[in-house]
C-alpha cells in the first residue's frame, strides 16, 4: 500500500465465492496489519497465536470464538484476541476485517 494516501478499507479487497481472501497492508518486525475478506458459512478452525491481536469489522457480520465464549460481531465492532488463547471466526454474512497484530512482548 502507497503511504500518504487516503483510502478506504472495505474498497481494498474484494469478496470470493466460497473463499477467504487476505491482503497485507503493513508488514514489519513489530508486527502486520492485514485486511480479510470472507465468504458466508467462510471461516477460520480454531487457533493461538502467540502475540495479542486488535480485530476490527470493516463490513458485514461474523461470530468470534475466543476459548468458549462467542462474540457476535458487526460493521464497526472491535474485540482484542489474547495471546496464547484459542480462538475462531466463521462468517454469518459475508464480512471483512482488519487485523493488527503486535509482536512486541
Amino acid at each position: 500500500m502507497e503511504t500518504s494516501v487516503l483510502f478506504r478499507l472495505s474498497d481494498h479487497i474484494v469478496y470470493a465465492d466460497n473463499s477467504v481472501v487476505s491482503k497485507t497492508i503493513i508488514k514489519k518486525e513489530s508486527g502486520t496489519v492485514t485486511l480479510f475478506a470472507f465468504d458466508k458459512g467462510q471461516g477460520l478452525s480454531p487457533h493461538v497465536a502467540p502475540f495479542d491481536a486488535l480485530v476490527q469489522i470493516v463490513d458485514g457480520e461474523c461470530v468470534f470464538s475466543i476459548g468458549e465464549k462467542k462474540n457476535a460481531m458487526q460493521n464497526g465492532d472491535c474485540i482484542i484476541l489474547p495471546a496464547g488463547e484459542v480462538h475462531a471466526v466463521e462468517a454469518v454474512t459475508p464480512f471483512k476485517m482488519l487485523l493488527t497484530m503486535i509482536k512486541i512482548a
